[in-house]
């Protein structure tokens, strides 16, 4: 499986794509039941006092709240560059997105709530697909069994101003060698995450994204969106779903667990259906996620191991008996070789 390929399914499935992190919220699931025992409203003056819980409930509700119009940019330490236009609404409980690449192969991407379609005009394609809300921090939190509070914790390190907006800039830090951090600047009055970078130990920015222009409460119409969406005549359909699955089932368990990071799903792709054994494998700490991909092995294709970073995305290839494991994820190298130390055949 060729690294572009697992990387877009796993940002697709596994954690974010950066572009389109913001439309469904940066703090998506990690904080979707606000009765978790661990998040708790937080009175007004208090900003410095806050726990990195709180912040991430703040950050939340304002992404679920507020309607809004941007461009994001995307940049990372490699220098490359990409942006995309956002147009965000709230309709009661739904969340609709449009995304509008500005930058590579044209595309048109709408979201509502885990429905996704992509337009891809230079060959009149629209792609369809179910994508869980995951966002930058993923769909794990849904339960009081958070550990984000165990790994990561959070300081307000100052003020700034992006895209006009007066901001707090908070650090999440991780607390183990097994995590990338984060500094995150959140709109004052509504809690609205309008930059974001993500840190190596080092506290090397590896990636940003951030808003250039940005319109708050903007007038976007939920009902109009959901129309362009569904307006897929004269384009070719294609249905891109996964299939949902047990790593078990399919012969695969890790040995120990990675401290922090649970299994959040498992996947088979289009085309590995028919193959026992071939998966994706998601993990996630509550912030960042790990993909493990796991096809038979195949020497013509697979002929290069190794470790390759793209940004904040780390991508580990190596073989496994008969077996060929890609993990990918937005975590330190080391993290990616405990995952692969620990995976193992059990059929």
């Amino acid at each position: 499986m060729h690294q572009t390929q697992t990387q877009t399914q796993h940002r697709g499935v596994g954690r974010r794509s950066m572009v389109a992190l913001w439309g469904f919220g940066l703090i998506e699931a990690a904080v979707a039941q606000s009765g978790s025992p661990w998040l708790q409203p937080v009175a007004a003056g208090k900003a410095g006092e806050r726990s990195v819980a709180e912040w991430l409930e703040r950050m939340h509700e304002a992404s679920r709240r507020r309607n809004y119009v941007g461009t994001l940019v995307v940049s990372s330490n490699t220098g490359a560059m990409s942006s995309a236009r956002i147009w965000h609404a709230c309709d009661g409980r739904q969340q609709l997105e449009r995304v509008e690449s500005l930058t590579g192969t044209p595309r048109s991407t709408f979201r509502r709530n885990d429905e996704v379609v992509t337009f891809l005009p230079e060959a009149r394609v629209a792609r369809t697909e179910r994508r869980e809300s995951l966002g930058l921090f993923p769909d794990l939190l849904k339960s009081s069994e958070s550990s984000i509070p165990e790994f990561y914790a959070a300081r307000r390190i100052g003020s700034d101003r992006v895209a006009g907006f007066a901001a707090d800039v908070v650090h999440l830090m991780p607390k183990d060698q097994l995590r990338y951090g984060y500094r995150i600047w959140s709109e004052k009055k509504s809690g609205l995450v309008v930059k974001l970078q993500t840190l190596d130990l080092d506290q090397v920015v590896l990636e940003q994204a951030a808003f250039s222009e940005l319109q708050l409460d903007a007038p976007v119409r939920a009902d109009k969106l959901s129309q362009m969406m569904t307006a897929t005549g004269g384009w070719r359909v294609e249905k891109a779903d996964a299939a949902k699955c047990s790593a078990a089932a399919e012969g695969w368990q890790l040995r120990a667990p990675v401290p922090g990071f649970k299994a959040v799903n498992c996947y088979k792709r289009p085309g590995a259906a028919a193959t026992e054994g071939n998966i994706q494998w998601i993990f996630s700490d509550g912030l960042a996620a790990v993909s493990l991909f796991v096809e038979t092995y195949d020497a013509k294709r697979h002929q290069q191991e190794g470790l390759f970073a793209s940004g904040a995305t780390q991508t580990l290839t190596q073989r496994v008996q008969d077996w060929w494991l890609t993990a990918v994820g937005e975590a330190p190298p080391q993290t990616l070789r405990v995952f692969a130390q620990n995976l193992e055949r059990i059929k």
